[in-house]
Parts: C-alpha cells; sequence; structure tokens
C-alpha cells in the first residue's frame, strides 16, 4: 500500500527512472512518471519497419546481475518477464584486408579463434590482458560502480591492499597508450581501443583503467526477445502493477523550487506537487536551465559541459548480402587515427568504424529474408548550429567494400544524426553517453543521485555511475535509496513545513510533453 503524501515525480522514463520508479513503488510510495516521448524506454528505443520493430539504441544486454536483483529485489524474476538469449559469439570483427575474428562468451574459444588470426604470441597477449581486465574490473566494482557516491579514499585503500593494481591501472597512461604495451598486434590494440566508445569516449583520451569494459563483455552479452525496449516494456509493466502513474507525450517547462526545496514540476498543462523530484535527463539540461532558472544550479555545470560522443545510427530492415554476420558485428576503420583524430576535433570521419546489429540472429536463430538492422558510426556531438542530414551513401560504400550490400539499400529516413539526437534528448548535444569520459578523474566528475536541491535528485545515463543501460540501471537504485532515506530521516520537519511553502496550485493529471 502506498501512503498519502506527495508523489515522487520522475521526469523521463528511461532506464534509469523505470528501475527507481520501481523499486520505489516497491517500498510504497506513490509515484508519477512523465515523458515526453510516446513510450517508455529512453535511447532504449525502436522504429518500425517492414520486418516489425528495430533497435535504434542500445543492443544488448550485459552485466545480467543488475538486472537480475533489480527484479528480484521487488519479488519477480527477470526470465518470467522478459526471454532473455545469450550469444555464445560476442562480436564478430571484420577488417578490410580480409582478417576476420570472432571473440566468444568462452574465453577458451576466443584465445583459440585469436591464435588462429595472430599467432600464438597474441593469443597469450589476450589472455595475461583479459586477466588483468578482470582484476580490474572485480577491484572497482564495489567502490564505484556500485557505490551511491564513488570515494576517492576507498578506490586507493583498494590499490593499496593490492598494489598490482597500479600496474594494471596504468594511471598515467591513456587507454591507446596501454594497449599498446599490452598487444604486439596492432588489430586488437584497435580492438579492444574501440571499449572506450562504448562510454563515448576516444581511446588516446580516454584512461586505461577503461579496459575493464571488456571483462564486463566477456562475462555475457544478451539479446533480448523482441528488442531492448522490451526490458522497458517489462519494468514500466511492472511499475505499473504497483500503482506507478506514467503520462506520456508530456511536455515538463519547469522544476518548482521553494525555500531551496524542490516541490513541484510544471507541464504546459498543469503542475504536479511532489515529495522528491527524480530528473532521468542529460544533467546538462538542467544547467542550461531548460527546467527553470532555480534548478540550474543544481549541478556543478563545468563537468557536465564535457560531451560524450555521439552517433550516426541507421534502422532498416532490408536482405542482406556478402560475408556471413553473427549478432553483432564490426567493421573496422583501415587506420584509428584517420578515425578517432578528427573525432577529436568534431569532425565527422570518413574513414570510421561501423557496427552493425543484425537483431534476427545470434545462437541458432534462423534469419528471415527481410531482416532488422542497426548500424552505428561514431560521430562528435552536434554543433551549436544546425547541421544538415549527412548523407548515407559513405557509409554503404564502406561497407561494399568488405562485399556487404543490403536490398533495398537504406536511404536517408532511416538515420538519426547528433542533431536530431539533441531533439530528442534536450541539453544533450546530442551526446549519448553524458559527459566526457576522458581523463583519469572522470568518473569522480558526474553528478551523483544526490543535487545540491533538496528533494531533487538525478538518475540515467548522465549521472554516476555512468553510461551504458546497466550503469543506468544502477543509477535509478542509487536514486531511490537516496529519495528513501532522506524521506525517512526529514519526513517529520517537512510535514511541518509543507502547508505554509507549497503552492495551492492543485495536482493535474493529464498529459503533457517534456524536456528529457
Amino acid at each position: 500500500m502506498t501512503d498519502q503524501s506527495d508523489p515522487t515525480v520522475i521526469i523521463g522514463a528511461g532506464i534509469g527512472g523505470l528501475a527507481a520508479a520501481l523499486r520505489l513503488a516497491h517500498a510504497g510510495r506513490p509515484v508519477t512518471v512523465l515523458e515526453r516521448a510516446a513510450t517508455p524506454g529512453g535511447k532504449m528505443r525502436a522504429l518500425p519497419t517492414d520486418a516489425g520493430p528495430v533497435d535504434a539504441g542500445p543492443t544488448v544486454l550485459t552485466l545480467r546481475h543488475v538486472f537480475d536483483e533489480l527484479f528480484a529485489d521487488v519479488g519477480e524474476s527477470l526470465s518470467n518477464h522478459v526471454t532473455l538469449r545469450a550469444n555464445p559469439v560476442l562480436a564478430r570483427h571484420f577488417w578490410s584486408d580480409g582478417t576476420t575474428l570472432d571473440l566468444m562468451a568462452d574465453e577458451d574459444e576466443s584465445r583459440a579463434n585469436v591464435a588462429a588470426a595472430f599467432g600464438s604470441r597474441a593469443a597469450d597477449d589476450f589472455t595475461r590482458f583479459s586477466a588483468r581486465t578482470r582484476r580490474l574490473f572485480q577491484a572497482f566494482d564495489v567502490p564505484m560502480m556500485q557505490a551511491a557516491t564513488p570515494s576517492q579514499r576507498d578506490v586507493t585503500g583498494r590499490v593499496l591492499r593490492q598494489p598490482r593494481l597500479i600496474r594494471d591501472m596504468a594511471p598515467l597512461r591513456s587507454l591507446s597508450q596501454m594497449l599498446r604495451g599490452a598487444f604486439a598486434e596492432p588489430k586488437l590494440q584497435q580492438l579492444f581501443g574501440r571499449y572506450a566508445t562504448y562510454v563515448g569516449g576516444i581511446p588516446a583520451l580516454s584512461p586505461a583503467i577503461l579496459s575493464l569494459i571488456w571483462h564486463a563483455e566477456s562475462s555475457g552479452v544478451w539479446s533480448v526477445a523482441g528488442g531492448m525496449h522490451s526490458l522497458a516494456r517489462a519494468i514500466e509493466g511492472l511499475a505499473r502493477d504497483r500503482g506507478v502513474a506514467f503520462h506520456y507525450d508530456t511536455h515538463v517547462t519547469g522544476i518548482e523550487v521553494r525555500d531551496g526545496r524542490a516541490t513541484a514540476v510544471l507541464t504546459e498543462a498543469g503542475r504536479h506537487p511532489a515529495e522528491a523530484v527524480l530528473f532521468n535527463g542529460d544533467p546538462r539540461a538542467l544547467t542550461l536551465g531548460y527546467l527553470g532558472a532555480e534548478a540550474a544550479a543544481a549541478v556543478p555545470s563545468g563537468p557536465v559541459r564535457t560531451r560524450s560522443l555521439s552517433a550516426h545510427v541507421h534502422a532498416f530492415a532490408a536482405t542482406p548480402s556478402g560475408p556471413p554476420l553473427a549478432a553483432h558485428n564490426v567493421f573496422f576503420a583501415d587506420s584509428e587515427a584517420a578515425e578517432f583524430d578528427p573525432l577529436a576535433r568534431g569532425e565527422v570521419p570518413v574513414d570510421a568504424t561501423l557496427y552493425i546489429c543484425a537483431q534476427d540472429r545470434g545462437a541458432d536463430a534462423t534469419p528471415p529474408p527481410l531482416e532488422r538492422f542497426e548500424i552505428i558510426r561514431n560521430a562528435p556531438p552536434a554543433p551549436s548550429t544546425q547541421e544538415s542530414p549527412p548523407c548515407p551513401t559513405p557509409v554503404f560504400q564502406r561497407l561494399a567494400q568488405f562485399g556487404l550490400t543490403f536490398s533495398p539499400e537504406p536511404g536517408p529516413a532511416t538515420l538519426t544524426d547528433p542533431a536530431a539526437f539533441d531533439r530528442l534528448f534536450p541539453g544533450s548535444s546530442g551526446s549519448l553517453y553524458g559527459q566526457s569520459p576522458h581523463g583519469m578523474m572522470a568518473a569522480f566528475a558526474r553528478p551523483t543521485a544526490r543535487t545540491r536541491i533538496k528533494g531533487l535528485y538525478l538518475a540515467g545515463g548522465g549521472a554516476h555511475p555512468g553510461a551504458g543501460v546497466p550503469m543506468a540501471t544502477l543509477s535509478g537504485r542509487h536514486a531511490a535509496a537516496a529519495i528513501l532515506q532522506d524521506r525517512t530521516s526529514t519526513s517529520a520537519s517537512r510535514r511541518a513545513a509543507m502547508p505554509g511553502g507549497m503552492s495551492t496550485g492543485s495536482a493535474m493529471t493529464a498529459p503533457a510533453r517534456s524536456r528529457s
């Protein structure tokens, strides 16, 4: 049963907001979610095609335990609500000289494939690298990702207890520099450097510790039946069952702050009084004043101003011809410098690595004649002035050089570019991963669940612990815990203060449209 106080109002139904809504409702709190789009999921979005909905955002589920725990914590089982398929091939990699490499869920199989492609020395390098990333992940999972507020002291203490971690971290080197020491084979340097882009970074500018992303992926990759948006739908359904009210196509115009506390969310149609407000959008939108001048001071503006990468994303249905595709495929640029130097300058590279998700493939699945695809090419954030949509032809010309073609060839209507992402997620500049991960201390610079304004909280990929579906889900856990803890510790004093400090406007329940 829920209490009769004002609800927690969540702005945005991305995975962080959904996870928080479910946890808060399960704890008995009334919750209202306001979402500017027509459906839940945020960046976990899907677009219609002649073959059915196709993912146009994240394509795989990693760190499954994060989602198992979310469902278990509310008395449910993930497998009862979402059908997951483990992918034995994590990704199939292609280079233009004809080299291919499958990395597998089984580490021994991956080692054998590396040895076959590049020789025994490369296989030994791979084994050492995998062990290194495992140590890093196990060391920093609890004090960084699982912690609501990461502490430099706790992290330093962990390193002092395990001095080998200093070498593993390579604190004075970038990811690119560390990989050059870890692998003699340039193609493997290129392959594992790409993991920086998973959080919107450039390998030469990102800290070496981001190599631990490989361990997260090598621990297992699952495809979600029906696409990743099915996971968002499942969480939304459980939240509805627990009384959460969802309002889609709702435009939020501001956050009301009175006496230093968030007290309501304003929409074009009215006002939602709130005991707490959770913003599940890019924190930069707050600093830009998109939700009001008073809310602009909620987080420091400096760190969130630095932007991660964006992307050009094609989502379409077609019949492929050419090399055999796995569910997840990477077609590498001929030169790392040709790709990442322009990106560092804010330019779109001509020679770029292309990721292809073949949504109807994987495991023993037999693809239909008309398949669903998503293609991602890294791009800089949107410029301050409106850019013209790029021509999709170079992407498909590049794939044709690998022998891969699609019929019909996708046109401009299948493309979402950085400017479009900025419109979808206001204040983001089109960055898909929030603030930049560049620099050794970047992980400590992300805003955490609590903001400078009492009663205003953050969740999503722009907040700690960072980008990616599992991390954004953890941010929802951190936010829900903070809201419940703060409510318990201050409820008596707030009940006495509220009647004289709140507007007399009534709560509204009609749909509106929101900025996040």
